[in-house]
């Protein structure tokens, strides 16, 4: 070391120093000013709250609320489920959703094996109209059929023309009869949209190859397509069930007065009779009843890989 470098330098009153060059200090752990996800998931979830569980439990309470006060009791749904005429509307539901669903299921796979593998002339043209279809309502369907098969509809009027006689013979959209029509109807595009956007991504080369080694039409659905449309059947057939379930303006527009459903129920003890505490008892079976379907449908899916 020379005496230069060893010599200090002197500096005079408010000169800068020589920067520091040591290592600086360490800071503390910074803050997070993440805002954690509860708080964003709050603001939807109070609208749900507010919006959908909240009617919910107003229905509930009223349940187990009889008009004559006295607090909480079951006795209202005593009375309903001894009810005749609940055990028949309940019995009519099911086996409407049930009919309805089996009918799109069978129609609907047949609709969506014609238009997505039998060329025809404007075949995407009805593709597209099935998209369209879903928006209409319930009960502009029904009006429709009312104008065909109604009482003074075209059927009964062209026959009257034709044989002179003063009456129809087609009066069954009155009937259960009726209200099933319409409802399969209805529902049927709701089968067939899941099936075409399952068959759109089948690979046509299976169809080649199983059609090659001598497999005719009928083996080629059974063994080839069938097994690629179950998870879309088994999706766009459980959507049904609970919508057939749960319909009320086929059934009113049909004017089918023998068909009473828990949907109908539900209307005639509110409104017709001012009946609420049975009214939401019939509301929290058919409730109890759509929730466990579409419980049993989502276990059932998982299972099956849809």
């Amino acid at each position: 070391m020379t005496a230069a470098s060893a010599t200090a330098v002197p500096r005079t009153s408010g000169e800068p120093g020589p920067a520091a060059t040591g290592p600086a200090p360490a800071s503390g752990p910074a803050r997070s000013r993440t805002v954690p996800a509860w708080v964003w998931a709050l603001p939807p979830v109070a609208v749900l709250a507010l919006a959908f569980l909240y009617p919910l439990v107003l229905v509930l309470q009223q349940s187990v609320t009889p008009d004559d006060g006295g607090g909480v009791s079951f006795d209202p749904y005593a009375d309903v489920f001894a009810s005749e005429v609940f055990r028949d509307a309940l019995t009519t539901t099911v086996w409407l959703a049930v009919g309805s669903t089996v009918g799109c299921l069978v129609l609907g796979f047949v609709l969506a094996l014609v238009i997505a593998f039998v060329p025809f002339p404007g075949g995407k043209a009805v593709a597209r109209f099935v998209d369209v279809f879903l928006s209409f309502p319930s009960f502009l369907i029904t009006l429709a059929l009312l104008f065909v098969y109604g009482s003074v509809g075209m059927a009964n009027g062209l026959w009257t023309d034709v044989t002179g006689a003063g009456d129809g013979p087609f009066h069954f959209l009155t009937t259960p009869w009726g209200v099933l029509l319409a409802e399969i109807t209805y529902f049927t595009p709701f089968v067939m949209r899941p099936l075409l956007a399952a068959f759109s991504q089948l690979d046509t080369g299976q169809l080649e190859v199983a059609s090659s080694l001598g497999a005719g039409p009928v083996r080629i659905i059974r063994q080839v397509i069938l097994p690629e449309a179950l998870p879309a059947l088994a999706a766009g057939g459980s959507l049904v069930l609970v919508m057939c379930l749960n319909e009320f303006g086929i059934v009113l527009f049909t004017g089918a007065k023998d068909v009473t459903t828990l949907p109908m129920l539900v209307y005639s003890k509110a409104i017709l009779e001012s009946d609420y505490p049975a009214a939401c008892v019939v509301a929290v079976v058919n409730i109890a009843i759509s929730v466990g379907l579409y419980s049993l449908y989502r276990v059932v899916s998982r299972r099956a890989g849809a």
